[in-house]
C-alpha cells in the first residue's frame, strides 16, 4: 500500500508540474540561481546580451554542442521587430477528455486554483518570464489568450508568449505591442483542451523545452537555449560579430572578391590585419 501511495503521488506531480527535487534533477547543469520552486534563473544582464543575437548565430552553438532539437520556426509573429527574451515557462494543453478533465478539474480546486486552467498558469508567471504553451498547433478554435489576458501577460513578464496554437483578439492584441509566436488566429475563446501539466518538458513543434529555458525569438523563428549553454552562446556571438563587421567593411570597400575575404582570408597580410582588429576590439 505505502509503494502504491508513492507511486500514485509521483504520477500526480507528473501532471500538474516538476516537483522541486525533480526541477533540480532535470535541470542539473544550470549554473545559475533559482526560483523557489528549483526552475533555473538565468541573470537579467546575461538575458540583456541575449537580445543582440540571431537564431543563426545561436544555432552555430547549440547543434554542436548536442543539443539539434532547439529550434522551432514557421510561426505567425506579431511584432517580429521585436525580439523575444525570456526564461520558459511551460504548459502543457491536450484535447479535451471528460475523464481526465474532471480529475484535473478536482485536483486544481484542491490546491486552490480558480477559473480557466490556462489562467492557474498565467497568475505564475513572473517578469521576465516567457509562457511556452503545447496546445499541439490547435488553431481552428480556442485562442489561449485575448486581449485581456494578453494585457496581463505584457505587464506581468514585460515579454511575450510562445503558443503551439492560436490566439484570439488579434486586433486587440498587436496595440498592446508584445511579440507574440502563434500558429493562427481565431475569434473563439480557449476550449476543448485540458491543462495537463506546467513547468515540465514539453514539445514546440520539433523542439524539447525544459522550464527555465532561455527562449530566443527573431524574424526567422525560435530558440530554447539550455541555461548551461546560455554564456557559451554569447561568448560565441561577439567573436562572430567582430568577425562579420570586419568582412563587410572589407566587402564594402569594393576592393575584394568573396574567395579573399570571406569565410577566413588566405592572404597573411589580411590575417595580420584580422587578428589586429580583433584584438583592438577586445577579442
Amino acid at each position: 500500500m505505502a509503494i502504491c501511495a508513492l507511486v500514485a503521488c509521483s504520477l500526480n506531480a507528473q501532471v500538474f508540474s516538476f516537483t522541486k527535487d525533480q526541477m533540480l534533477r532535470y535541470t542539473a547543469r544550470n549554473p545559475f540561481d533559482r526560483f523557489e520552486d528549483g526552475r533555473p534563473k538565468v541573470p537579467d544582464s546575461l538575458l540583456e546580451k541575449v537580445r543582440g543575437l540571431s537564431v543563426e548565430e545561436v544555432w552555430s552553438v547549440l547543434p554542436g554542442a548536442g543539443f539539434p532539437n532547439q529550434y522551432e520556426g514557421g510561426w505567425e509573429v506579431l511584432h517580429p521587430d521585436k525580439k523575444l527574451v525570456g526564461r520558459a515557462v511551460t504548459a502543457q494543453f491536450m484535447p479535451l477528455r471528460p475523464d481526465i478533465n474532471e480529475i484535473v478539474q478536482e485536483d486544481g480546486k484542491a490546491k486552490g486554483y480558480r477559473k480557466a486552467q490556462h489562467q492557474w498558469v498565467l497568475d505564475k508567471l513572473q517578469p521576465g518570464d516567457v509562457l511556452v504553451a503545447d496546445m499541439f498547433g490547435k488553431i481552428d478554435g480556442g485562442g489561449i489568450v485575448g486581449d485581456n489576458l494578453a494585457t496581463y501577460i505584457a505587464v506581468i513578464t514585460k515579454t511575450g508568449i510562445v503558443v503551439d496554437g492560436a490566439v484570439r483578439d488579434q486586433q486587440g492584441i498587436f496595440p498592446i505591442g508584445m511579440p507574440v509566436y502563434c500558429r493562427g488566429f481565431h475569434p473563439s475563446a480557449i476550449a476543448g483542451v485540458t491543462l495537463t501539466g506546467y513547468n515540465i518538458p514539453i514539445r514546440i513543434g520539433k523542439a524539447t523545452v525544459l522550464p527555465g529555458d532561455v527562449v530566443f525569438g527573431d524574424r526567422t523563428g525560435i530558440y530554447f537555449i539550455p541555461p548551461h549553454l546560455v554564456q557559451k552562446v554569447v561568448d560565441r556571438a561577439e567573436d562572430t560579430h567582430i568577425h562579420d563587421q570586419w568582412t563587410q567593411e572589407k566587402f564594402r570597400t569594393g576592393k575584394y572578391k568573396s574567395t579573399d575575404i570571406y569565410g577566413t582570408p588566405d592572404d597573411p597580410a589580411l590575417k595580420k590585419e584580422y587578428e589586429d582588429y580583433r584584438k583592438k576590439r577586445g577579442q
